[in-house]
């Protein structure tokens, strides 16, 4: 079994340096890299590749967790319960209100202080410490959901009530109708808004460096200081970024096409 398992790390480890797009064999740092940006011992090139699969990895993880609190707060919005309104109208207006950076520490040092006052009331007296992709991907989801809850919303609105009674009439049920009926609808009409906040969610990952996340701007900064090349090493993370936004904007246009699929040529 211990045999199967070092095949398949292996094999993992072989897949991840074959297929990487900064130091893979076919890789930009590789192919095109400068001294300072090779991939070794020599230069940047790995901790920089390894801070853009951190950024990436908490922007895939925080979208799926903000799009689902998002959704669950629109719904909360349009709903006849006054208490649910009032709730998600609190939600939205504090964490639209708050600077990112500011729930980013909240999150932070406040979840950890909460745990640690938690733990201590049953007689624990260890240190507790947070971890900083776990907090980071918290507090990206929290604002990234009071922004997303309020595109959904409009989306809702958007989609008549005769919807609804459609599928009242036909017998479905209204989660049947929600999945079959509006969920399609409101993907097309909130996606261009979803769309744009996905793109500032990719910017966002760039505050986690200060609370120890090595992503793309933290190791960039890093590199900068050592190599005293801040001009570069910055302008590389420019690069960076703009490439993930160009790789980010021609997935949203497939997933448009997607959405459209249904519509009747004109």
């Amino acid at each position: 079994m211990s045999g199967l398992l070092s095949a398949i790390g292996a094999l993992w480890a072989w897949v991840q340096y074959t297929f990487d797009p900064l130091c893979g064999p076919a890789g930009l740092f590789t192919l095109f890299g400068s001294s300072l940006v090779s991939c070794g011992p020599e230069g940047w090139g790995d901790e920089i590749a390894f801070g853009v699969k951190v950024t990436v990895t908490l922007s895939l993880a925080t979208l799926p967790v903000g799009l689902l609190t998002g959704f669950l707060i629109a719904l909360s919005m349009q709903s006849q319960d006054k208490v649910l309104r009032l709730a998600g109208g609190i939600y939205t207006t504090i964490f639209r209100g708050l600077p990112e950076l500011l729930t980013l520490f909240i999150v932070y040092y406040g979840l950890q202080m909460a745990i640690q006052a938690f733990l201590n009331a049953f007689g624990y007296d260890g240190r507790v410490e947070i971890n900083a992709f776990v907090s980071g991907m918290i507090a990206l989801s929290v604002v990234f959901s009071s922004y997303c809850s309020e595109v959904l919303l409009s989306a809702f609105r958007a989609i008549p009530q005769g919807q609804y009674e459609a599928g009242d009439a036909l017998g479905l049920r209204r989660g049947r109708t929600m999945r079959l009926v509006i969920l399609p609808q409101l993907i097309r009409i909130a996606l261009p808004g979803l769309g744009n906040l996905w793109m500032n969610l990719l910017k966002d990952t760039a505050l986690v460096s200060v609370i120890g996340l090595t992503d793309i701007l933290r190791q960039t900064g890093v590199a900068a200081k050592v190599s005293k090349e801040a001009f570069f090493f910055y302008v590389l993370a420019c690069g960076l970024y703009l490439g993930l936004a160009v790789l980010s904007s021609g997935g949203l246009s497939l997933i448009d096409r997607w959405s459209h699929r249904a519509e009747a040529r004109r």
